[in-house]
């Protein structure tokens, strides 16, 4: 179990807008992700060290995003003003995850704007939307040369995730006990003040240590 990336959802701006903020705060650029059909999203992409990735996401005006669980998602989130919604994580084996959760995991997939297709399976986005401070995680199913990691990684590192949460809760979630760090990214949790979930990232980039 790794992080595989941090999930960024556009204000009611729209996605262009919240990207720039980003480039200009990191000091690099992204690119376009592509469509979900199954959600009823798009979002723009960064690859960045370690094999993890960043994206912002924003929900389309389409049938999808009204069924999909991720669409009702990401609409709450932007129609918050937008901001960290998730942190994703990656495993090898959903059948653990799907009994303890007591559901399937669904299936996912990204159209490029090359039309390549990005498919993997995804739980617990019933989860996130119940409490914000809960991962997700996904299961890679497309070859290793479609998936986010064989991107070339822009020159930023994920250095600390600070969550308004519990790490007990969170533990008992993913099934591990987290401790001060995990996949070597410091992970920091504060007591709940308001609403829980990513409180801040902080990245080391072009522009130095940056916290957004």
């Amino acid at each position: 179990m790794r992080l595989s990336n941090l999930t960024f959802a556009a204000g009611p701006d729209g996605l262009a807008p919240a990207v720039a903020r980003l480039e200009d705060a990191l000091g690099v650029s992204f690119r376009d992700g592509g469509f979900h059909p199954r959600f009823g999203t798009r979002n723009n992409i960064l690859a960045v060290d370690g094999g993890r990735y960043l994206e912002v996401v924003e929900v389309l005006e389409h049938p999808a995003a009204e069924k999909a669980v991720f669409g009702q998602a990401v609409r709450a989130r932007s129609e918050l003003g937008g901001g960290w919604m998730a942190w994703v994580l990656q495993v090898d084996d959903m059948a653990p995850l799907e009994e303890r959760l007591t559901r399937k995991a669904v299936h996912g997939s990204r159209l490029f704007p090359d039309g390549r297709r990005l498919e993997w399976d995804q739980i617990g986005i019933k989860g996130l939307l119940a409490d914000p401070q809960l991962p997700f995680f996904v299961r890679w199913t497309s070859p290793e040369e479609v998936r986010p990691a064989a991107l070339a990684p822009a020159p930023v590192d994920i250095v600390e995730i600070r969550l308004s949460g519990s790490p007990e809760r969170v533990s008992e979630w993913i099934g591990i006990d987290l401790g001060p760090v995990f996949d070597g990214i410091a992970l920091t949790f504060d007591a709940p003040n308001g609403n829980p979930g990513i409180e801040s990232v902080t990245f080391r980039c072009p522009n130095g240590l940056v916290t957004i």
